[in-house]
Parts: structure tokens; C-alpha cells; sequence
């Protein structure tokens, strides 16, 4: 019963159905609303973890099995798994014991795809029982330290913020005006730049082999995070700094992945950009923005939430999640795009089968400025192991630039050779 004992009206048909289509409607927002707030947090979520994981020094893991080692009538071999990395003929380390072992690893002996593994000549062993070892990683850094290419062992120190920063000088055979800065690429150390030293001192440089913040052996920074060049550029500027209270005049910066975006943000920024005569630099990231793009397709990560994660690192609202005291800005080390305004020779040796930095930008760099960038494109060498796959080619090509770009002179035997 109604009011006043009035019996109510049913709704019309028409009015019924509204009514009701609105209560599924809503229904339908919300579990929508709910479907939407799901993906949304879980893409929120892999951002961040994606934008920490870029900007945080880690260790290096222990990724590849040492399945045997062998003695033969020639000396030592090592059995590992087949992979991308192990079957590409080359010179390479194998580091083991979470570092405290490394073996230089040479030409390949056999080759058995049915069995998935390879095996390899064991050049010399520099430190730890091969022998014993049972996982390890694989490297591009050959030599351990300056005496392993027969140069001496001169530790010196470099005052940077927070302290001093260990480095190696490898001396030129006479008094060198111009030297060489070697500046290694990211969860590497110093030892990356030993392969190009010859070359350096074969054309007259002295060569400083420096470390810098959050590499394990320089001043963590405060914030104990990558700036991806933004911040470290400050620890070459240090490194010049040095070079010139001991007699140099001018410097050319040797730089490897990062460390080509390292050296890139003090030929931009430092006070010394001037004496800065030229850049070598090999595999080099040349633009943050599609290198990230590149690594979060390699890891599966969706689109959107990559994109998320260059957001939290290019922004001061993703401090929280990255623990970047300053944000890094992507857009300003896009050197793609800023083509024209880089204005010191530069001489990039790039890999087509990169699997970390694309060779696109670089590359693409050259066609934009075809005036300062000389592009050298390799084959089938991996990250940054240009020199590993072909040492003579990357010696010879680099030591011909640097006379005709940077010392005035052409030697007779050849210019730049081609792909």
C-alpha cells in the first residue's frame, strides 16, 4: 500500500527497461572502471620497476653455465653453452668467481649445434681456478690491467666530488700533448678501455684509463644512481682536469655504450669543451629515448608502460620511484636531433648486430652531419665488441682517423676502410 492507502502505479514498460539498462550500465562502468584501474596499476607498476631498474647499479650476474674444461695437447679449452655471444669468433673474457676470476678466451675450437654447446681456446687465465668454476659471465673486456698488454701499472688518482677516482695512465713513448680519456660504458669498470690503448699510443697519446661515479670503484654519487651522462660528464670533466696539471694540452675522448653519451654531455657542457680535439667512440648510446624504446621491447615490457618509465626518470615526480635526486633529460641527450649543433670530429664504430644500443641513431647522426661524424658500421660483433671480433680493422680504422682528424698527417698505407 501507498500513502493514503493509494495502491502505486508499476512503471510503463519503457521506464522499466531505462531504469534498468542504467542499472546494468553502471554495472558495466564499473567493472570496467575496475578492469581499467587493474591494467593501469599494473602498468604503473612495471614502469617504475622498468625506469629503476635503468638508472640502479647492480652486480653482474652470473648468467653463463662453464660446462667443462678441458686439457688438450695445445693447451686449455673451456665447454659452454652456445649462444648469441659464445659462437661469434673473437677475442673475449671470461670472467668467473663473481669477478675475482678471468680468463681470456680465444678462437673457437667446435662447434656442435645439435648439442647446443661450443668450445673455445683458453688463451691465458689471469686470475682464479678455471678449472673449478662452474657459472660466470661473458666480456668484451679483454686485458685485466695495462701490464697484461706489456705497458706498466701506474695507478693514479683523480679528485672528484666525494673523493678520489682510481685510474690507470698508460704513458706515450715520448711527452704527449694530446691525450687519450678512456671512459667505459655502464655495470663496466676502466678495464674496458685497455683494448684501445695501443692504438692511442701508437699515434702519440698518453692515455687515461679513468673510473667515475657508481661504478664500484670511483665515489658512489649521493643518490647511489646512474645519470646515464647527465651527472657523470662531471667526473671526465675531473679526468681533463688532471690531464692537464700533468702537461696535456688537449684531450680526445675515448667512449664505450654510456660512456659514449658520457663523453657526448662534456663535449657539450664542460668548461674544457674547447680542448676537447675529437670523440671515438664505439657503440655509443647517441639517444637515451630509443635505446630505452629498444630494451623495454626486449624485455617484453608493453609500450605504454615504457614510455611510463622514461616519464618517471625524465620527471621530478618519479624521484620517488627512481631515487634520482635530479631527473635525467632524455630529450637533451637526443643527439639525433641535435645534429647540427655538434661541432667536434667524431669517429663512431658501430655494430648492425648491437643487441643492447640499435646502430640506427648512430648511423643516422652521420647522414645529419656528415661534416664532424664518421660512421664505421661492423658486422656481427655484439655489444660494444667491435674489437673484439675484428682487433686490426678497429685499430687500424681508428688510428687512421685520429692522424688525419685530430694530428694533420695521413700515414701511406690507407685511409678509412669500408664496412
Amino acid at each position: 500500500m501507498g500513502k493514503n492507502g493509494i495502491m502505486p502505479l508499476s512503471s510503463p514498460p519503457a521506464v522499466a527497461d531505462r531504469q534498468s539498462w542504467f542499472r546494468w550500465a553502471a554495472l558495466g562502468l564499473g567493472a570496467g572502471a575496475a578492469a581499467s584501474s587493474v591494467i593501469a596499476g599494473a602498468t604503473s607498476a612495471l614502469a617504475a620497476h622498468f625506469a629503476k631498474e635503468v638508472v640502479t647499479p647492480r652486480k653482474r650476474e652470473e648468467n653463463l653455465e662453464i660446462l667443462a674444461v678441458v686439457q688438450t695437447g695445445e693447451g686449455m679449452e673451456v665447454i659452454l653453452p652456445a649462444n648469441e655471444d659464445t659462437t661469434v669468433e673473437g677475442i673475449y673474457s671470461l670472467y668467473f668467481d663473481e669477478g675475482r676470476g678471468h680468463a681470456r678466451i680465444g678462437s673457437i675450437r667446435s662447434f656442435v649445434p645439435r648439442e647446443g654447446t661450443v668450445q673455445r681456446t683458453v688463451e691465458t687465465v689471469y686470475s682464479g681456478d678455471l678449472r673449478s668454476a662452474v657459472r660466470g659471465w661473458w666480456s668484451g673486456a679483454v686485458y685485466p690491467i695495462p701490464s697484461a698488454l706489456g705497458f706498466a701499472d701506474e695507478p693514479v688518482d683523480v679528485p672528484v666530488a666525494g673523493g678520489t677516482a682510481p685510474a690507470w695512465l698508460v704513458r706515450a713513448e715520448s711527452p704527449s700533448a694530446t691525450w687519450a680519456i678512456m671512459v667505459h660504458g655502464r655495470g663496466v669498470q676502466r678495464s674496458e678501455g685497455l683494448r684501445a690503448v695501443r692504438t692511442a699510443r701508437e699515434v702519440g697519446m698518453t692515455s687515461l684509463l679513468v673510473s667515475y661515479r657508481n661504478d664500484g670503484e670511483a665515489p658512489f654519487a649521493a643518490d647511489g644512481r646512474y645519470g646515464l651522462g647527465m651527472t657523470e660528464w662531471q667526473d671526465i670533466e675531473a679526468a681533463m682536469e688532471y690531464a692537464f696539471r700533468s702537461g696535456a694540452h688537449d684531450v680526445v675522448l675515448f667512449g664505450w655504450s654510456m660512456g659514449g653519451a658520457i663523453c657526448l654531455q662534456a663535449a657539450d657542457s664542460s668548461r674544457y669543451r674547447t680542448k676537447i680535439r675529437a670523440l671515438v667512440l664505439d657503440g655509443p648510446v647517441i639517444d637515451w629515448m630509443d635505446v630505452l624504446t629498444h630494451q623495454a621491447e626486449l624485455n617484453r615490457i608493453p609500450a605504454p608502460a615504457g614510455r611510463l618509465g622514461q616519464w618517471l626518470i625524465s620527471n621530478s615526480f618519479g624521484r620517488l620511484v627512481t631515487g634520482l635526486s635530479t631527473p635525467v633529460d632524455l630529450k637533451s641527450m637526443d643527439w639525433v636531433t641535435r645534429a647540427d649543433q655538434l661541432t667536434v670530429p667524431v669517429l663512431i664504430l658501430h655494430s648492425e648486430d648491437d643487441e643492447f644500443v640499435p646502430v640506427g641513431p648512430s648511423a643516422e647522426l652521420a647522414e645529419r652531419n656528415p661534416v664532424f661524424v664518421t660512421f664505421e658500421r661492423f658486422y656481427r660483433a655484439r655489444h660494444t665488441k667491435e674489437w673484439n671480433v675484428d682487433p686490426e680493422r678497429w685499430h687500424s680504422v681508428t688510428a687512421d682517423w685520429l692522424r688525419l682528424k685530430v694530428f694533420d698527417r695521413v700515414e701511406p698505407k690507407r685511409l678509412l676502410s669500408g664496412p
